[in-house]
Formats: C-alpha cells, structure tokens, sequence
C-alpha cells in the first residue's frame, strides 16, 4: 500500500513511524514532512492546502491510502475534492468532509451542536464582531473567571481565560477591534469557566461504528505551572490515573455515543478522529472543545501504546469498515515532553542547528518544526522543534527516562517545562 501522509509537525512524525512498521505499507510519502520524517519516507514539498499539487502527488505515486494530519485541510475541504473529482473519489481518505471539519473549524457551530444533542458543556454566548457592547455586558452576567474563543481556527492558541473582568474585556477589545487571531474572531465565544482538569479522548469512527484510543492529558501552557501563554502543546501523559474505567463509562455514555449519533442524526458524513477535549469537573465529563484530527503531542504518547497495526486500524476506517478492526494497547506509561523555540509561543528564531549527542535508546525523538539546510544539518524550523517520548512502567519511571533523554539535546534557545507529570504524581499521591 503507498500511503501518502500530509502535515509537518511531530503529530505526523509519529504517524510515519507507526506506519512504517506496518507490512502493509509498500512506499510512505509525507508533504510537507519534515527532518524526521525524511529518514521513514519521501518528503514532498507540498503546502498542506494545495489540493491540486496533492492531486498531482496522489495519482504520480499511486497512493492507496491519504491521511490527513491537520486541521486546516480538512475544514478547507480536501475530503470535498476527492470526493468531486472522479480520478479520486475511490482513494481511501482519513478525515471529515467539510461539514463534519466545522467541529472544528468553528466553536460557535460546536457549542450549538453540543446544545442541540444534550452534550454536557459549559454555558455560553456568541458575539459577531461588530457586537463588543454586547460581549462585554455579558460578562456581568457570568462568574470570573471567563473563557474568550476565537470562532475560527487560530494554531491552538485561540482560546484565552481571564481571571478578571477588566482583563477579559481588554482581550475581547484585541479579539474583536483589533483582529487578534484575524478572521478566526469575526465571531466570539464567551464561556463560563469550567473549574477541574483536562483530559484528551479520541475517537476514531467511520460514521457507524466507533473506537476509543488511549487517551492523554496534555499541558498547554509554556512554562512551569500551568503558568504563561496557551501554546499548540508543551507536553503529554498517557494513561491518565483519574480516567478510571467509571469515568470513562461517563464519557462514552454522555458524551462519545451523543456525538456520533448526533452526526448521524443532523446527516453528518464523518469518517475519522473525534478529539473530544474535556474537563472533569468534581468526576463530571464536560466537553470544552472538539477537534477533528489526532492532537499534537498527545500523538507522540498515544501511538506509541498502540500495538495494533495502525496502517490495517486506520484504512479499515477509511473503508467503512471499521467494526472488522481489533485495537490492542499497551499498558505503560508514554510521557512525552516538547522542546520548543525561545520566545514560542511568540515570536522566534529558526534554522539553529540541533545537536542530539548520541543514540537515545531510551526515547522516542519526534521531529516538529525541523529541516534539513542546504548544508544536510538538522535545523529548528517552528516554535515547537521536537519532542522526546518515552514508555516505562509509571509515570515517575518514564519522567526521568525523557528527561535523562533530554540532556542529550541541545540547540541555541532551547526551552521546554521541567513539570510534565508531576500534577499526576500528586494526583496518584492523594488517592493512596
């Protein structure tokens, strides 16, 4: 089977080194790709949006099977191309049409879906842009702290909590005169503050049946503590202690089995991964967010506990027929911990050299935002750059194999959080 894989962060750095292994997989092909993904197939310089150039691709190499990584894609519609064009409507794609992509692609038409089908969420309003009397009026009618979204999509860093009522509308004036986030925030979601913690669940359905993968909990902000900017994701944990067998019969019950059926219900086609953030709140599942693809780095934890073939998992779905399918996971623990860029998730340099010292066979290294200069040497080509992952039999084991790991790389601003795991510790901690 040639596999075409697109996307060029650690996310699809973890999907070509599962597929990889796969017997199934003839010939891997990655567009954009990246450093890392180099050394598992051919990297195609090709933007992730350009459909006619994957059209090129798609029918030069004679790809069997296409995988959509990000988000962008699939809510600008490639599932749509396909599907028109008669040279590609028979290729197996993994990923939503448009219409299933606007889970996504807006959080205005999420939250009334959640509404619509009895999905528990946090209470909300939604405000055009030219509304920002409207916006801030509402926030006397709800509690601090309060939670501002961007509608459209804004690289994970769209969505903001505010401790005060003056902080929130001094950031809904960036969100809403400003054009903070650009066209993401022609509209604004204002959410009541859900207090608990986060929890990453994906699904992956073929719009009849449906799977539950490992889930994960990531870390989103860019220093220790839970302190600084939201960032895409500076971390990652999988299993996750409080995700007992009784909450998450919660989850699937009031929240995973609802969304499917809703999709089925409003005529949704929807083949591909659900990510269904949620909070538990007090042993409650609440949703705050839907995504339409895997996240990144809960990727670099969740694959590597996947034991099944991924390739023969993921074309099944891509086939309908996912009920055929087994999954088999691993019950260690993955940890995964992002380098990132100094200044990320602001403004920050790129093309410093990465030196990794020797072979980390301890460890996972997955490839972000890196390339290949003209001079063959591994260099940072993002905010995120790489992420290291490492399994072991808990926790604490599999925090001191990364960080060990990560002693080992180095490039010029290098930063990253030294606390990955530890709020589980406690979490383990408090229940014995």
């Amino acid at each position: 089977m040639n596999v075409l894989i697109l996307g060029s962060g650690g996310r699809e750095h973890a999907f070509a080194w599962k597929i990889s292994q796969s017997p199934l997989c003839s010939s891997l092909f990655i567009a954009p790709g990246n450093a890392g993904t180099s050394e598992l197939g051919e990297n195609l310089d090709i933007r992730v949006s350009d459909f006619e150039s994957i059209r090129t691709a798609v029918l030069k190499y004679k790809i069997d099977f296409l995988l959509v990584g990000p988000e962008e894609p699939l809510v600008k519609g490639i599932r749509d191309f396909f599907e028109s064009d008669p040279d590609l409507r028979n290729i197996p794609l993994l990923g939503p049409g448009s219409a299933g992509a606007l889970l996504e692609g807006s959080k205005d038409f999420a939250k009334a879906f959640m509404q619509r089908h009895s999905i528990p969420t946090a209470s909300y309003k939604t405000f055009n842009r030219g509304d920002y009397e409207s916006a801030t009026a509402y926030l006397d009618e709800i509690p601090a702290p309060y939670v501002l979204k961007a509608d459209g999509l804004a690289a994970g860093k769209g969505v903001l909590i505010c401790a005060t009522r003056d902080e929130a509308k001094t950031e809904l004036g960036k969100m809403m005169l400003e054009s903070r986030f650009g066209n993401a925030t022609n509209k604004v979601v204002i959410e009541a503050f859900l207090d608990g913690i986060e929890l990453s669940v994906f699904v992956l359905t073929d719009g009849n049946t449906y799977m539950l993968l490992p889930e994960a909990k990531d870390y989103k902000r860019v220093y220790d503590e839970d302190q600084g900017l939201n960032t895409g994701g500076m971390g990652a944990v999988s299993p996750v202690p409080f995700a007992d067998p009784s909450f998450m019969k919660k989850v699937e019950e009031r929240i995973v089995i609802p969304t499917v059926n809703g999709l089925k219900k409003d005529k949704i086609p929807y083949c591909g991964f659900v990510f269904i953030g949620l909070m538990n709140v007090a042993g409650d599942p609440y949703v705050i967010e839907y995504n339409v693809r895997m996240g990144d780095p809960e990727t670099e934890v969740v694959l590597p506990r996947i034991k099944s073939d991924l390739l023969e998992l993921l074309s099944s779905c891509a086939q309908k027929k996912l009920s055929r399918a087994n999954l088999e996971v691993d019950e260690r623990c993955a940890l995964t911990v992002m380098l990132v860029s100094e200044g990320y998730p602001g403004d920050y340099s790129k093309g410093r050299e990465i030196k990794i010292q020797e072979k980390l066979n301890d460890s996972l290294v997955f490839h972000a935002g890196t390339k290949k200069n003209q001079s063959g040497m591994t260099v940072s080509d993002g905010g995120r750059v790489i992420a290291v992952t490492s399994l072991a039999s808990g926790i604490e084991e599999a925090r001191e194999k990364t960080y060990q790991s990560i002693s080992h790389i180095y490039f010029d601003g290098m930063h990253y959080r030294k606390d990955v795991g530890l709020d589980l510790l406690k979490d383990y901690a408090a229940k014995k």
